[in-house]
């Protein structure tokens, strides 16, 4: 099997648009034909139906296109594993993770990474947590720091770095809302609460409050944590956060932590990569440094 076929076909088994293939991939539209033809010819059998609207995969299509697509994963690991054999490894790794996280969690891994692999770049992106594993996903970050989903995505591996309690926290000083800040109690119904927009945090505090029989007095939304410290600090509600981000806040003394009842369960924080790049060489390397860390 000719691997330019096989990229051709993987190419137009996406777009399903002849046109469209053969302008991107640079060929004209007969070598385009030609190319499909011949891979029709080798396995016996038509990959795609075509009409005057449309073209769409056969089942036969639809399972070389699996096949190509590790066939063609493979061979580029191998081209690249004998092109550097023998050469200390190269190239730039793309990671995200939370500001907090960049304090408490990679400091570790990445003092011993340089330590192995001076010639490789880290690329560290930083924002919103809950965006952490959707960056792994869509590919925009090789790896991320996450608190591990209550359901894991079955693309995804995940090696736990730190168990991190989750706490509702208030302003320290006296504010607004003190009256509802009551010794024995909490006024959960009153109390004003600044929530994470989306993510793990926000999934169990609805959770919460929703077992409580409470429709919480939402103040705000706001993306990543650090800005929820900040906001309580000010006296403006209550919030939720991760243990960890008060313990490495700049506002960190302006708040303190409330009892819940129950307890929340604590966060699973760690690294996830997709299952498929485990194997490339860069990303295996910080993995396995990661583990060590983590261990």
């Amino acid at each position: 099997m000719d691997l330019r076929n096989l990229e051709l076909f993987l190419h137009l088994s996406e777009s399903l648009h002849f046109a469209k293939t053969a302008d991107a991939m640079a060929v004209s539209p007969s070598t385009l034909s030609r190319a499909i033809q011949r891979l029709e010819q080798e396995v016996g059998c038509p990959l795609f139906e075509r009409d005057n609207r449309s073209v769409s995969l056969t089942p036969a299509g639809d399972r070389l296109r699996e096949f190509g697509l590790h066939l063609l994963d493979d061979w580029q690991k191998l081209r690249h594993e004998l092109r550097h054999v023998g050469e200390p490894l190269q190239g730039r790794l793309k990671v995200y993770c939370s500001v907090t996280a960049s304090y408490f969690l990679l400091p570790d891994t990445l003092g011993r990474f340089r330590a192995r692999y001076p010639q490789l770049e880290i690329k560290l992106e930083t924002g919103d947590p809950a965006l952490a594993v959707d960056k792994v996903l869509s590919e925009e970050a090789d790896m991320a720091i996450a608190a591990r989903p209550d359901a894991l995505p079955g693309k995804l591996h995940f090696i736990s770095l730190r168990r991190v309690p989750l706490v509702f926290i208030a302003p320290r000083a006296a504010s607004p809302i003190s009256r509802w800040l009551k010794e024995d109690e909490p006024d959960w119904e009153h109390l004003p609460v600044i929530l994470s927009e989306q993510g793990l945090a926000r999934k169990r505090c609805d959770q919460w409050f929703r077992n409580k029989g409470i429709s919480p007095n939402v103040y705000a939304e706001v993306a990543g944590n650090e800005a929820i410290v900040s906001m309580v600090a000010l006296g403006c509600g209550i919030g939720l956060v991760p243990e960890a981000v008060i313990d490495h806040s700049p506002m960190g003394d302006k708040v303190r932590i409330l009892e819940a009842r129950p307890a929340f369960k604590p966060f699973d924080v760690g690294l996830c990569v997709q299952k498929r790049r485990l194997d490339e060489p860069l990303i295996r390397a910080f993995w396995e440094t990661a583990q060590q860390s983590g261990g």
